[in-house]
């Protein structure tokens, strides 16, 4: 198998299987590199702080809040003594230090030359650059929050343990509404251990379906205890929750960032419980006067359309529908009248034409010459005779009078 090249130490090292290097060895390499570091600044919280009695060096262990690492940290005692009267355990400090490996153990230590408390003044510096940073990037737009459901069933409450925020949103929260459930994570509100434990209770409280809101809660307290409510870590954590977040963190006059990212800022933890939860006697009392106005908006509605039924049956048309029909009915008998009248006279008008034109026919008519004595002579083929040129002598004719016909002959 081929060796493989490694650089320590700014040297370059071929192990192989059935060369290795020993732990000793590489301890040392690694202390021979980090010897090659320089000072560097660097910012912490102190979470043990130890001043044994006449020993030279002081003990430090500094910690990064945000990812739960922490490095120790030694000094001469003239150099913590400097700040010994405004730096204690729990206090944010600036250290320049240079890197140290101690071989025997394989430790990395920080030796300080210098420690820097970090003031008020310079952490709210700090915390209004991170705001304005976050703010560029859209973690506080107001569009990005999400609404509330009216009721919760099931409410996520992140909280230190036995706190009176814990007690303030239970019990206000029971009060307000007594079927309301809770899913309470404990954990540090401050300290080191606040920062990871209120990010890993958002994530799980956040990954639960049922939980329908998350509140963090937290009571009052000075600049440096609140925050872990301003870490960076802390809001992005927030910012991708698909639960709806609360904030409910120190009292009105506080304002961490998490106020700035969560859906919704409560003033305190019996605000958020307040806003989160409805009061069941005030929903009570607001669907009480609900039904009574829609009862009013019925009553009316029906009491005008029995005004407009009752205005609508005063009408004569309604009254007395069959009026219309009479005095139509009056109508059609006086036209029916006319119209009898008009084809009678129509009729006789008719009749006495008919019998003038008769009678003026039967005047005129051959039938009447006959009666009157006449008679017509017709030939055998039927042919009238009208000039006695017409005939010879001894012609048999047929004469034609009012009572019938007979025959004749012509003698001469």
């Amino acid at each position: 198998m081929s060796a493989v090249p490694t650089t320590l130490a700014g040297m370059a090292v071929n192990t192989t299987p059935e060369a290795p290097l020993p732990v000793g060895e590489v301890s040392r390499l690694i202390g021979g590199w980090i010897d090659r570091l320089g000072a560097v600044w660097v910012e912490g919280q102190i979470t043990q702080l130890s001043r044994r009695p006449g020993a030279g060096v002081v003990f430090l262990t500094l910690r990064d809040p945000s990812y739960d690492i922490s490095v120790s940290v030694t000094c001469y005692r003239q150099v913590f003594d400097a700040v010994a009267d405004v730096v204690s355990e729990g206090a944010r400090v600036v250290v320049l230090a240079k890197p140290e490996w101690y071989a025997p153990r394989g430790q990395l230590s920080l030796r300080a030359a210098e420690i820097r408390p970090v003031g008020v003044g310079e952490l709210l510096a700090r915390l209004e650059q991170l705001k304005k940073a976050l703010a560029r990037e859209g973690l506080f737009a107001p569009e990005r929050k999400k609404p509330l459901p009216f009721l919760p069933q099931l409410i996520g409450l992140v909280c230190g343990r036995a706190s009176a925020a814990e007690r303030d949103v239970l019990e206000n929260a029971r009060h307000r509404w007594p079927a309301v459930r809770f899913e309470v994570r404990n954990v540090a509100v401050q300290g080191v251990h606040a920062v990871p434990q209120v990010v890993q209770a958002v994530k799980e409280l956040d990954a639960i379906d049922d939980v329908d809101v998350i509140i963090v809660a937290r009571g009052g307290g000075s600049v440096e205890d609140l925050l872990p409510f301003s870490d960076e870590q802390l809001i992005r954590t927030v910012a991708q929750c698909r639960t709806p977040v609360v904030s409910a963190i120190g009292h009105e006059p506080d304002n961490p960032l998490l106020d700035q990212v969560a859906d919704l800022r409560a003033s305190t933890p019996t605000d958020a419980a307040k806003k989160v939860v409805p009061d069941v006697g005030e929903e009570y009392e607001r669907v009480r006067l609900l039904r009574d106005r829609a009862r009013r908006c019925v009553a009316a509605l029906v009491e005008r359309e029995e005004r407009g039924l009752a205005h609508a049956l005063a009408r004569p048309s309604i009254e007395d529908p069959h009026r219309m029909i009479d005095a139509r009915a009056d109508q059609v008998a006086d036209l029916l009248d006319r119209g009898r009248r008009c084809l009678r006279h129509q009729l006789d008008r008719a009749d006495s034409e008919l019998a003038h034109t008769h009678a003026r026919v039967v005047a005129l008519s051959p039938a009447a010459t006959l009666k009157r004595g006449y008679a017509v002579l017709q030939k055998a083929d039927g042919h009238a005779v009208r000039d006695p040129g017409e005939v010879a002598p001894g012609e048999a004719l047929r004469a034609r009078v009012s009572e019938g016909e007979f025959s004749v002959r012509v003698d001469t």
